[in-house]
């Protein structure tokens, strides 16, 4: 039976993949092990072995082309098969052979069509498919941070299935079905694309092996799966073909040696190079001995490193130590908003330093009201939204073909938290009072730390503050928030000797740094908007005017 082989993901970033070489063309034979083609990844050039025996049928992405990540890329299968079924719908080859195809009648043609309508939509009664859900507007894949039911489980609607970790928050996840658990596609931990499969309700006891196979899902192996399995030749190419891409990208490789030969998976020797290990001191745990990722990450150096030491010198000597962990969701979401932001929109800074005096009485005076307390960087969020209002061209955002002036003033803060930085926003800010201000910064930080905020809370943003002053940091520069134009660091208050009416006087004074994108705001643009700063945070009760 014919195998779809598709373009491999070989790196943790990998998107898709470019055909450097094809070390096989069309109707060569293919061994297990052998390199069928070089890929070029966004990070090297990589060897792709077949998991799989047989003739190459098919080519789907010529030398230098490019594709995505689990599309077609290859067919291997029986010399001669007729695969013009699997190709149906991708662009059937002109290698792939015509005669079979020619020779196949109308009736073969709708049974064939029949059956694959009925492998592909036969889902029992009453069940239901639960899929990745899209939490966020930024969300591509999700983690399953926490169960809160398992297999065998009853289900109401409206229980919480699932805490899912997205790239801005970790949300529970609703069902909207009732019935049993049946399938859990994803074990806490794991992550998968939006839609891909995440569990299956129905009525107990359901059979829902086909649905699994047919959705591109590896099932657990049970009896009813393996009888499915061997009815596997009766289902129709369409079938085939959604099944196969999983066997492929799941399939463990192999690295016992054959001959001399060493086998192990492309990212297992990518990952052992980088780590100076040496391949033939590695014990395979895949399939027929083959060295994969999770035997790199788990190699121990042999006992001999460990001996004694012959002399006190290599006894003085320190030992390499290290952990890795995972990027978590919100992390690599971070990482990518970032370098878009900074290698798209040309930065340019603008740097001050206010006199605090006037703004340190202020605080002190609105803190002694009963039930009152407002913070330096209430202060400068409230002056920042007064001076916005007069400087819309500070608060516009960029787009290729036009540029908004936004009139609503919506600030994003942000708040650092275990994985990383997320800013909550505060809506409407030139609206609401110091007190309001400080209410709503205290509250988004302390969910964002746990991790529960709401996406609606962290979207909408027209300027963003960044304040590293309460860790003691005097100025940094901050990556504009996208699509904002521009973002204000604040750095911490100091006591320094300034000079006031011709003489050296002790003073308070704050640095800040304005980060500006050069394409909607101009260096006098943003040099105005931080005079009129300058006047609310040195003089704060023209705020409140």
């Amino acid at each position: 039976m014919a195998e779809i082989i598709t373009m491999p993901r070989l790196s943790d970033t990998m998107e898709e993949g470019t055909v450097a070489t094809w070390l096989k063309k069309v109707g060569d034979k293919v061994s297990e092990g052998d390199i069928l083609a070089e890929i070029e990844t966004d990070k090297a050039t990589m060897e792709f072995e077949s998991f799989h025996e047989g003739t190459l049928l098919h080519i789907g992405v010529q030398e230098g082309e490019t594709t995505k990540v689990d599309e077609l890329l290859a067919v291997i299968g029986e010399e001669g098969e007729d695969i013009s079924g699997i190709l149906n719908g991708g662009g059937a080859s002109s290698e792939a052979p015509k005669e079979e195809a020619k020779a196949e009648t109308a009736d073969d043609n709708e049974a064939a069509k029949e059956e694959a309508s009925t492998v592909s939509a036969d889902i029992p009664e009453g069940v239901a498919v639960v899929t990745m859900p899209r939490l966020s507007d930024t969300m591509e894949e999700g983690t399953v941070a926490t169960w809160l039911k398992k297999e065998g489980d009853t289900v109401e609607e409206g229980d919480i299935l699932a805490e899912i970790e997205t790239d801005k928050a970790t949300m529970e996840f609703e069902s909207f079905n009732a019935g049993t658990l049946l399938y859990v596609g994803l074990k806490e931990g794991e992550s998968a694309k939006v839609d891909s499969l995440l569990a299956i309700i129905g009525p107990a006891g359901t059979d829902v092996s086909g649905v699994v196979s047919n959705f591109g899902s590896a099932a657990p192996a049970a009896p009813k799966q393996e009888a499915s399995k061997s009815e596997a030749p009766k289902e129709a190419p369409k079938a085939e073909a959604k099944e196969a891409p999983k066997t492929t990208a799941t399939k463990p490789a192999t690295s016992t040696t054959d001959g001399g030969r060493l086998f192990v998976s492309p990212l297992a020797k990518k990952i052992a190079e980088e780590k100076g290990i040496n391949l033939s001191q590695v014990k395979g745990s895949g399939e027929n001995g083959r060295i994969v990722k999770r035997d790199i990450e788990n190699f121990t150096p042999p006992a001999a490193t460990t001996a004694a030491p012959a002399s006190a010198s290599v006894a003085a000597q320190g030992v390499e130590d290290f952990e890795e962990k995972s990027n978590s969701q919100m992390r690599k979401v971070i990482a990518k908003r970032l370098s878009e932001s900074k290698f798209t929109a040309p930065h340019y800074y603008l740097n001050v330093e206010f006199d605090m005096e006037n703004a340190m009485a202020f605080r002190k005076q609105v803190n002694e009201i009963p039930d009152t307390k407002i913070s330096f960087n209430d202060i400068v969020v409230k002056a920042c939204a007064k001076a916005l209002k007069l400087h819309p061209q500070v608060n516009s955002q960029w787009f290729a073909d036009k540029m908004r002036l936004n009139h609503h003033v919506n600030i994003g803060v942000a708040v650092a938290v275990e994985d990383g930085l997320v800013v909550p926003v505060v809506k409407f800010a030139d609206t609401l009072s110091l007190p309001q201000i400080g209410a709503s910064v205290k509250d988004f930080a302390g969910r964002a730390r746990n991790k529960k905020l709401t996406p609606a809370e962290m979207e909408g943003s027209t300027f963003t503050i960044s304040n590293l002053g309460m860790f003691g940091i005097e100025s940094f520069t901050s990556i504009i928030n996208q699509p904002n134009s521009a973002i204000l660091s604040v750095g911490a208050i100091v006591q320094k000797p300034v000079v006031k009416n011709g003489e050296i006087v002790v003073g308070h004074t704050m640095k800040l740094c304005l980060a500006c994108d050069h394409r909607t705001v101009d260096g006098a643009t943003g040099a105005e908007f931080l005079q009129t700063l300058k006047g609310f945070i040195e003089n704060p009760l023209s705020m409140l005017m």
